[in-house]
């Protein structure tokens, strides 16, 4: 196993850095704390994505802490989904505690206590700033992923998203998409049939059904105007701290449809408008997902080879994904090897199961000379993590049994007149919580309708009056036709032997 001392120089030269870098601990070896056997994390391979695990009361949530805290010292902005509600802290100091006092005397680090830069975000109707985004954004290919539609519903939808470039129909809300699906097969089949072919009323009801549970989860809310500019994710406060920006969640644990929808929704803008920037010095942003197997568990395997694509290319983008959840097999094999850093709190053996689980994770880990990994998952103590990162050249650190660092800010959550004044002082608020309602397809399509049956009508209304006139004519006609015939009077007096007798005796007289 080695002696205390080899353990100190094994793990100092397995985590020496030059560049920047988060000592997140100190080693461990046989249950006891090897003072200044600093755990670090290079920054350099923070984009290099992560997984922080363990059972319910371990420390993960302060380990995620500790994380962001820390990256945010560095310049590095965060985003955090806040499913719990226990993150807000982090814009306060820690009241401190001799038993953080004593922690860190073990580990051989200082302790402060600070506050960071925080902004509040939402995507419901709880305070804070609003996330939202219009339907064009998503486009058609997303969009039907998200639905989990077959081919020929996605090539329906192909074809709405075609209809409404060409028409410069802005596509902002779900009522504008429900509104052209139903034109299609409506009142624009014909149209539609005719530039595109034939759309089918089957198809269409089927994705309107999809459309109603989207929004039965809330995400009426969460489409539309005004679109988050990611941008506004990468900002730095006046003393070049990132800034930790907190996604409430609390309200949506139940509507996972939504949560996925907004996390694809995120990566896909985020790796469309970020710069390729490859592997530079630091992260450009880094997002912790808390409870991540909320992602995965009703993911359709469409959505889910999407979620894969993306966690192996954004990372060209500077931005580094770390999925927090109780037991690494919450995430998918393929997403869980691409993962570099592992901070791996306890899991408890309470059935065979679990045993099975722990040894399945401890295989996930690099193999140690002074750790039975098996044996660690289970005896770890509150605060302590299995550790294994990338060092600067990208290759797997030591396997360490790690004290975690205490955070520096407070472990507990705001108060509601904290919260408020944190929200008060929101720049971004003001930006993002007017909502807006632009003339959009829905408005313009119903105008066009109501534009085509004011025609219909008005053109209905002369071929009623021209067959009114017609008939009015014809009867007048046949009218005076009638009376000629029935009048003996007027039939002698026109006809022509009785005009020549009158003409005669005219004669007569005038020649007497």
């Amino acid at each position: 196993m080695g002696t205390k001392q080899t353990f100190h120089e094994y793990i100092t030269k397995g985590y020496e850095t030059k560049g920047e870098h988060i000592p997140v601990g100190a080693a461990m070896l046989n249950g006891e704390t090897i003072t200044g056997a600093h755990v670090k994390i290079p920054l350099k391979t923070m984009n290099r994505h992560g997984l922080i695990a363990g059972a319910t009361g371990t420390g993960k949530t302060k380990s995620l802490q500790v994380l962001a805290e820390n990256l945010s010292e560095k310049g590095v902005p965060v985003l955090l989904m806040d499913i719990k509600g226990d993150l807000s802290g982090l814009a306060q100091p820690s009241p401190g505690h001799p038993k953080i006092d004593e922690r860190h005397e073990k580990i051989g680090l200082p302790f402060e206590a600070k506050a960071f830069p925080v902004e509040i975000l939402t995507l419901s109707e709880q305070d804070g700033v609003r996330l939202r985004a219009t339907i064009s954004e998503f486009g058609p290919v997303l969009l039907s992923r998200i639905l989990d539609l077959t081919e020929t519903q996605s090539g329906i939808v192909s074809v709405i998203f075609q209809y409404c470039d060409d028409n410069k129909l802005p596509l902002l809300d779900l009522k504008d998409f429900k509104k052209i699906l139903q034109y299609a097969t409506d009142e624009g089949k014909a149209e539609f049939n005719e530039a595109y072919g034939r759309i089918s009323t089957a198809s269409t009801g089927a994705i309107l059904r999809k459309i109603v549970e989207l929004e039965q989860q809330g995400a009426d809310l969460f489409f539309g105007e005004t679109s988050f500019d990611t941008q506004d994710l990468l900002r730095v406060d006046e003393n070049g701290r990132g800034y930790i920006n907190i996604l409430r969640l609390t309200d949506i644990q139940d509507r996972p449809k939504l949560f996925s929808t907004f996390m694809l929704s995120l990566l896909a803008e985020i790796y469309s408008t970020f710069p390729e920037q490859g592997d530079s010095g630091r992260p450009e942003l880094v997002m912790f997902i808390d409870e991540a197997h909320l992602i995965f568990d009703q993911a359709s395997k469409a959505l889910l080879n999407q979620i894969e694509s993306i966690v192996k290319l954004i990372r060209s983008k500077g931005v580094g994904l770390y999925f927090v959840t109780q037991n690494p097999t919450d995430v998918p094999e393929e997403i869980l090897g691409q993962l570099g850093l592992k901070v791996q709190h306890a899991l408890r053996a309470f059935t065979a199961k679990d045993r099975k689980a722990i040894k399945l994770t401890a295989q996930n880990y690099p193999d140690s000379d002074y750790y039975d990994t098996t044996e660690v998952l289970t005896s770890l103590g509150i605060g302590e993590a299995l550790v294994s990162a990338l060092d600067e050249k990208g290759r797997p650190t030591p396997l360490a049994a790690t004290m975690m660092r205490a955070p520096m800010s407070r472990m507990d959550i705001l108060s509601e007149t904290e919260l408020t004044q944190l929200l008060s002082q929101s720049k971004l608020a003001k930006k993002y919580n007017e909502t807006v309602d632009r003339e959009s397809a829905y408005e313009l399509l119903n105008d066009k309708i109501e534009r085509a049956e004011a025609e219909e009508a008005k053109e209905k209304a002369r071929k009623e009056r021209e067959a009114i006139k017609k008939a009015e004519s014809k009867k007048r006609t046949s009218s005076r036709s009638r009376s000629t015939r029935m009048n003996p009077i007027v039939k002698v007096l026109t006809s022509a032997t009785f005009i020549r007798s009158v003409f005669g005796i005219l004669t007569k007289v005038m020649k007497k």
